[in-house]
């Protein structure tokens, strides 16, 4: 009877539910790695599971050793060819895989709502987030200009030039996995979008291992962080993972790009429009479940308006929505993880033990889900427990006397990555944009920690790495810098 039972399975598909997964090229079970242009896997079987209720949505056979070997060895030769196109054109094919991405838009965002478990808006908002970033990679495609530096010896020019630097290599979370793609937990999105990609590669009679993908675990991980034929290793998750990562790179004196933790202040001033502060807060630490390396995790309200501000606060919580994240009204939905909701309830023995007073929330809700109620703890800043990131809709709450200690405690974790301040004080927005100011590569004034601008370089400091991607000077961490000392011979300068 087994062979009847498996072939009705594959006959029947998907669940009415999921029957949208086939448009993007998803089935019940599916091939993990591209490789040369063809999907294979000879891993591990692993299932992708909906944390709105733990149910599978989906197979996948991960990548192995030699699937990785056989996959990186085709893309090393095909980024030779990649490489030498002019950079217009690369920026032709980009163009194409935004197009590609616009027509499935809908089709993505409920995927990876589905997939991670973030809000449909949230979903449909990454996948846009990819697309617009195409359309600025299209532009800097005509940018990528160098410069002609004036040189001391007579009769001689120096050329500045950046040239392709080659592979790059990525290693991924799971909180944006369509913007950031190819993580473990959440391999459907990046199967269908490596689909998307590799038809613009096919319809440019490019080879499609130009973009070589891997759905897998710590074996491929390690594997790119080890390999010489990537110069340039991006890593995305936790400060402990990246630090070996950096390490590991560093050994074969690769380059190393770091997204890591974050631990995000948001001060609020007796200055500050307070409805505004208390919109901003919300939507910063329940956004995506407080699964955001940008999420607010530490309040800090002047004493004169402490009060006020945790009462509103308070109130606005008891509106938030939880449930399935597909659903119209949802504002939180599950964590990622059955794991993720033991850390959770971990976090918050660990919280109590240390004298926080949970204000609000503070438990995981019975369901079949991964679902947590939204907290907010009122705790000491020196407390150890607020120094660490607690991946979650955990928000503490401190209080400060002055402008100079909400700094030093906005200061005083390990982290660096998003700052916030609301005031209506000028002098304020300058000093806390300034050296003596927030240390965070990211510093907003009167808006949320969470979220950014694709024009704008996006990256933190100590603990969170240090890396630079999407904006500004960035794309300098992808390319490879060349000066050329050429003897003008038979050139004439002037008269």
């Amino acid at each position: 009877m087994v062979p009847v039972v498996l072939l009705l399975r594959a006959y029947m598909g998907f669940a009415k539910e999921y029957e949208f997964l086939t448009e993007i090229g998803i089935e019940p079970r599916n091939s993990g790695a591209f490789v040369n242009g063809v999907w294979k896997g000879s891993g591990s079987v692993v299932s992708s599971v909906n944390p709105a209720n733990n149910k599978t949505i989906a197979e996948v056979v991960e990548a192995s050793s030699q699937d990785y070997e056989e996959g990186i060895k085709a893309c090393y030769e095909a980024s030779k060819i990649w490489m030498q196109l002019p950079a217009p054109k690369r920026g032709e094919i980009v163009r194409q895989i935004g197009d590609a991405l616009r027509t499935k838009l809908q089709y993505l965002g409920r995927l990876l709502s589905l997939e991670m478990g973030k809000i449909l808006p949230e979903g449909i908002g990454e996948v846009q987030e990819v697309i617009d970033m195409c359309d600025f990679a299209v532009g800097l495609s005509r940018q990528l200009n160098g410069s002609v530096v004036p040189s001391e010896r007579p009769n001689h020019m120096m050329l500045e030039m950046w040239n392709p630097l080659g592979v790059v290599g990525v290693i991924t979370a799971f909180n944006f996995p369509c913007a950031v793609l190819g993580a473990p937990t959440t391999p459907l999105i990046t199967i269908a979008m490596t689909k998307l990609v590799a038809e613009v590669l096919e319809k440019n009679s490019l080879p499609t291992a130009i973009f070589t993908s891997f759905c897998g675990g710590a074996e491929i991980g390690q594997a790119i962080s080890k390999d010489t034929r990537i110069p340039l290793v991006s890593f995305t998750g936790s400060s402990k993972v990246g630090q070996m990562v950096q390490q590991t790179v560093s050994e074969r004196f690769g380059k190393c790009l770091l997204e890591l933790s974050g631990n995000n202040a948001l001060i609020v001033m007796d200055d500050a429009d307070i409805q505004l502060a208390v919109r901003s807060v919300l939507f910063a630490a329940v956004g995506t479940a407080g699964q955001r390396c940008t999420t607010c995790r530490r309040l800090l309200v002047h004493e004169k308006i402490y009060d006020s501000v945790v009462d509103k606060l308070l109130e606005a919580y008891k509106q938030v929505k939880v449930g399935d994240p597909l659903e119209n009204g949802t504002l939180l939905g599950p964590l990622h993880t059955k794991a993720s909701r033991e850390n959770f309830e971990k976090g918050i023995k660990v919280i109590k033990s240390q004298g926080g007073k949970i204000l609000t929330g503070g438990s995981v809700i019975e369901s079949e889900g991964n679902f947590v109620q939204p907290t907010i703890v009122e705790i000491s800043p020196s407390a150890d427990v607020v120094k660490e990131e607690l991946f979650g809709p955990v928000l503490y709450v401190l209080k400060f006397k002055d402008f100079k200690e909400a700094v030093e405690i906005n200061n005083s974790v390990p982290q660096g990555l998003s700052s916030s301040i609301f005031t209506r004080s000028h002098e304020l927005i300058f000093k806390w944009i300034g050296p003596q100011g927030s240390d965070c590569g990211i510093v907003n004034v009167n808006i949320p920690t969470n979220g950014a601008e694709i024009g704008g370089a996006f990256g933190g400091e100590k603990g969170t790495g240090g890396g630079r991607e999407a904006g500004s000077d960035s794309w300098k961490h992808t390319i490879n810098y060349g000066s050329e000392l050429p003897l003008a011979q038979g050139i004439s300068f002037g008269n």
